[in-house]
């Protein structure tokens, strides 16, 4: 692909996919936004040429980007990489690395608001581990650095210091940061940390990601397990964008637009997730929510028939119920991995632990509760075999465990489609 001749400002990488910057910056200022695609040669030929104004910058291009500037901030001379670049009024370019002020943002409202205390007061001189070695984990490095003072460690697959005996290495460590890809849409929810490793951090206060898609990525929910505060990388997206702004337009942003465009974001690409019984009503109320919301709609049993290539109640038949449990987590993986559907659950799809992380990680659980002398079997082979009180008995507290918003039914689709949007603010 040739470099386009002419652009305000955009995101040069390779390869892109779907960013969310474009939505971002439309929020942080009047102005074109485009996704630059180019392989390294078009890249550097586009980065050399005057048809840009601004620039954020994405792997594998971020050392090129620092070492064609004309002058680079401390950060980007400490780090050797930087992720925006701006022209200046005498065509000069200015290389700056937001990704550090972004993570830096990031960590002190995390340990302000869920730690009670600034990154110096909550980390001092502890110890931070680090997941990763690349761009993003020495961005990560520098913040903690300037803005905890704590000692920080770089964990790798390989060189000094590994997963490998990891809590016997760094037993006092407090906070830990993936700034690896893993556990980021589509490879998701894994972890870099099983939930053993973290529990054996004695010490550890909280955990950071740099991931932001999905929402909760696999060491957020390894964290939640235990008690732990952990956020996903979102804020550091946004702040960034937010800071890489200002250098665009030549002026100071309101920082409290990161907080605004950050919940605008979670709210327009967080999946609602509707689980209950069996006949509860959850598949006519997930299709006028969807409707109402102008959000795509998943039937987690037509999506089974779609990708299997018979519906659950034939499948179920022939092959019995364990089976069927099996293809049902992995199609729940799936589609619980994508952003901004409305999703109906089978009403046995709480009987899977692993299901929960698959549709907690990008979704808010709303448990529809129906009376079950209103509940029927026909057309449900696990219905008509254990009966609809045996399967209430065995599934409610489950369906409670589970749900981050209950609503009683209405007497109506729409009407739980209404109540259930009210409930969630949309």
């Amino acid at each position: 692909m040739g470099a386009p001749t002419n652009i305000s400002f955009g995101l040069l990488g390779h390869p892109l996919g779907h960013s969310w910057s474009p939505q971002i910056h439309a929020q942080l200022g009047a102005y074109r936004y485009d996704l630059v695609d180019l392989g390294e040669d078009s890249a550097r030929a586009f980065l050399l040429g005057n048809g840009w104004q601004g620039l954020n910058v994405t792997i594998p291009y971020k050392r090129m980007a620092a070492e064609l500037a004309d002058q680079r901030s401390h950060r980007v001379d400490r780090l050797g990489v930087a992720n925006t670049l701006v022209r200046q009024q005498d065509g000069t370019v200015f290389a700056e690395n937001t990704d550090v002020l972004g993570f830096a943002w990031m960590l002190d409202r995390f340990c302000q608001s869920k730690l009670g205390g600034t990154p110096r007061e909550v980390l001092g001189a502890g110890e931070a581990l680090v997941l990763g070695t690349g761009g993003a984990a020495q961005a990560v490095r520098a913040a903690l650095e300037d803005s905890a003072g704590c000692t920080v460690s770089l964990i790798s697959r390989r060189g000094d210091d590994t997963y490998e005996n990891l809590v016997e290495r760094h037993p006092h460590a407090r906070l830990v940061v993936n700034a690896t890809p893993v556990g980021m849409y589509p490879n998701c929810p894994e972890s870099p940390l099983s939930t053993e490793v973290l529990s054996g951090l004695l010490e550890l206060r909280g955990v950071l990601d740099v991931v932001y898609n999905p929402e909760r990525t696999g060491l957020c929910l390894a964290a939640e397990q235990l008690g732990l505060a952990s956020e996903s990388g979102l804020a550091m997206l946004v702040a960034q964008a937010h800071f890489a702004s200002e250098l665009f337009q030549g002026k100071r942003l309101d920082d409290s637009k990161v907080g605004q465009i950050e919940d605008a974001i979670r709210h327009s690409q967080r999946n609602i997730v509707l689980i209950g019984m069996p006949g509860a009503g959850k598949t006519s109320t997930g299709r006028i929510l969807a409707r109402s919301l102008s959000r795509p709609f998943i039937d987690l049993d037509d999506a089974f028939d779609m990708e299997v290539g018979c519906s659950p109640e034939v499948f179920i038949r022939n092959h019995g119920e364990e089976e069927f449990r099996k293809h049902e987590s992995e199609v729940a993986k799936l589609y619980g991995a994508r952003s901004g559907l409305v999703i109906a659950c089978g009403g046995g799809i709480v009987t899977r632990e692993r299901n929960y992380a698959s549709l907690h990680q990008n979704g808010t659980i709303a448990f529809i509760d129906r009376p079950l002398y209103q509940l029927t079997s026909a057309g449900r082979p696990i219905s008509q075999l254990k009966g609809i009180e045996r399967l209430a008995n065995e599934r409610m507290g489950l369906y409670e465990s589970w749900a981050d918003v209950r609503i009683s039914c209405t007497g109506s689709a729409a009407g739980d489609a209404a109540l259930l949007r009210s409930r969630l603010g949309l």
